[in-house]
Parts: structure tokens; C-alpha cells; sequence
């Protein structure tokens, strides 16, 4: 017979998570195309392959315009975006980019910082290039960038399968996450790409290969799987190489479920997830995504999709 106070447990545990469950966002299943949406090309009011995004308090959005080679703004119900960094062509000069996957603010430095992937770099661009941009990281295989509050930089590195955190001016970065091998044990990636940082240091990080994503606790050294991690296929216990992941104030964790072409949402310890957005197939209607890749939230959490292969950023707007 198990003990009152272990009963006790169970019922509170079973209690919060019920409150979560009713709590949980909701979401419009109507996209709203707020940059991007007029085909593939290097217009201002085009995107081509969008990865990596951001949302800043005045709803801007910062977007890593892949294959355009460069970072764009555009202002909230803007019909064009702005090139803040690259739109030189591909390249390894200071005003150049070579496929840039991710974007983040550092506010301490009034700065945004940019992996900018094939030129295996982590690049910091200052105040809309008054500044020089300054190379802080380089020889990386660069994919997901986070900032932590003491503004200690975590980096995706997909060729050493790990992410290192780095301290402003660091020659060499602390390992925190895999480092063990390309596999699909607990201490070990398969290419990890988007990662997350909440408020307890732990890091979110999308095992892309390994078809799930991965939670690493500070200082652990292993991490366990809070979505997918049952092979690659379409059923709501597995994902098909997942990319950009964030968790919101509930701990939620929403992923970027890329070949599915729908966003997913999974409660720690659950064995299924459920579709939060695009779950009509691969298609470029305003209810269809086709290889969502980067996610954010806006100040409200409204949820905003890097819709990769339609060349558009999604708003979906919380009910």
C-alpha cells in the first residue's frame, strides 16, 4: 500500500498538471503573413528560405533571411522589410553573410548577434552598423544561438554534435551539452540545431537526426527527451526533424516539426504532443506550412513560424 504522503504527491502532481492543461494557449489556425508572402526572391518585400527569428517589444521582427544571405527587419504592418546586416552577396567580409540561421538581441550591448553558418562564425552586428560588426566566434559550425542573462552566448555546433557556452571575449567555449559523439544516447546529438535557455539555465535543444528534442539541466550530463525520441513519422508521439523550439511561461515546450510541416506542443513528460498550427498538410493556404523551421513569441505570446519553404513569416494569434 503506498504511503499517504506519496499519495498525497501524486494528487498534487495530477492536480497541476490539469491546471496546466487548462491554462494552455490556444491558438488562431489562420496564419496571418506579417513578412514575406510574395514568392521566393531578394525584393525587400520577399523572403527566400527564412530560418531563424526574433520579436522584438515593438513587435518588429528580425528574420535570418537564409538564402538571401542576410538579416531583415521588418516593422510591424510593414509591407517591406529593412536589411540590417549582409545583402552583399554570399561572402566572409565583414558586410557579408553566407547563410545565416538564427538571430538573437544581446540589450546589455545594444548589439544582435548572427550564426552565420557556412562562414562558421558567430558574428556581432551593433546598433544598425554604426559600429563595425565584430567576429566573437569563429571555426563553429554554428546553428541555434541563446543568450543568458549574465551574457554568456550558447552555441549549436552540428558537426561536433554539442553546444558550448561562451563568455564575452572567450577564446574557447565551456562544453554543456553532448560532446560525446554523433548517437542517439542520452549524452550524445545527431546534429542538434534550435535551442532555448529558460529561467533554470536548463537548455531545450532539437536533436534533428535523433527526431526529438533534448532537455539538458544545468551542469547535467546527460539529458532526457521531452518530445518525440520514437523515430521519425507523423504520429503525435513522434517528430520528423525538428527544428526551432521554445518554451513559454507554462513550460510548454513548442517545437518546429519541419517535415510534418506543422508546429507541435509537448508537456514534460508526456508521451504525446499535440498539433498547436499547420495541421493540413504540407501546403502555403493560411492554414498550411510547408517546413516550418524558427519559432518565437511576441510580448502578448502570440506565436510567429518561420514558414522556411513558403518564404513567409506566420502570426498566429493567441485566443
Amino acid at each position: 500500500m503506498a504511503r499517504p504522503s506519496r499519495i498525497i504527491f501524486e494528487l498534487y502532481r495530477d492536480l497541476d498538471k490539469k491546471e496546466v492543461q487548462t491554462k494552455k494557449n490556444k491558438y488562431q489556425q489562420f496564419g496571418i503573413t506579417v513578412a514575406g508572402g510574395n514568392g521566393k526572391g531578394q525584393e525587400l518585400n520577399q523572403l527566400s528560405g527564412p530560418w531563424g527569428i526574433c520579436i522584438d517589444n515593438d513587435k518588429s521582427i528580425y528574420i535570418a533571411d537564409y538564402e538571401n544571405h542576410r538579416v531583415v527587419k521588418w516593422k510591424v504592418n510593414s509591407n517591406t522589410g529593412q536589411i540590417i546586416a549582409g545583402g552583399n552577396g554570399k561572402g566572409n567580409q565583414n558586410n557579408q553573410l553566407n547563410c545565416p540561421t538564427n538571430i538573437i538581441f544581446d540589450k546589455e550591448n545594444n548589439s544582435f548577434i548572427i550564426s552565420d553558418w557556412v562562414n562558421q562564425r558567430v558574428i556581432r552586428y551593433f546598433d544598425q552598423n554604426k559600429i563595425n560588426p565584430q567576429i566573437i566566434i569563429s571555426k563553429i559550425n554554428c546553428n541555434g544561438l541563446t543568450i543568458d542573462k549574465n551574457g554568456f552566448i550558447y552555441v549549436s555546433d552540428r558537426a561536433n554534435n554539442e553546444v558550448r557556452r561562451w563568455k564575452q571575449g572567450a577564446t574557447k567555449g565551456e562544453l554543456v551539452a553532448g560532446g560525446n559523439g554523433q548517437a542517439n544516447d542520452l549524452n550524445q546529438f545527431h546534429q542538434p540545431t534550435y535551442i532555448f535557455l529558460d529561467e533554470d539555465y536548463s537548455l531545450y535543444i532539437s536533436d534533428k537526426e535523433n527526431h526529438r528534442v533534448m532537455k539538458w539541466k544545468k551542469d547535467a550530463k546527460e539529458g532526457i527527451i521531452v518530445a518525440g525520441g520514437n523515430g521519425e513519422g507523423n504520429s503525435l508521439r513522434q517528430l520528423y526533424y525538428p527544428d526551432g523550439v521554445i518554451v513559454d511561461h507554462l513550460g510548454q515546450i513548442y517545437v518546429a516539426d519541419c517535415f510534418n510541416h506543422r508546429v507541435m506542443r509537448w508537456c514534460e513528460g508526456d508521451e504525446e504532443g499535440e498539433v498547436v498550427v499547420g495541421r493540413n498538410g504540407k501546403g502555403n493556404q493560411s492554414n498550411q506550412l510547408d517546413c516550418p523551421m524558427g519559432l518565437s513569441f511576441d510580448n502578448e505570446e502570440n506565436l510567429y513560424v518561420a514558414d522556411s519553404f513558403n518564404h513567409r513569416i506566420q502570426k498566429y494569434d493567441k485566443l
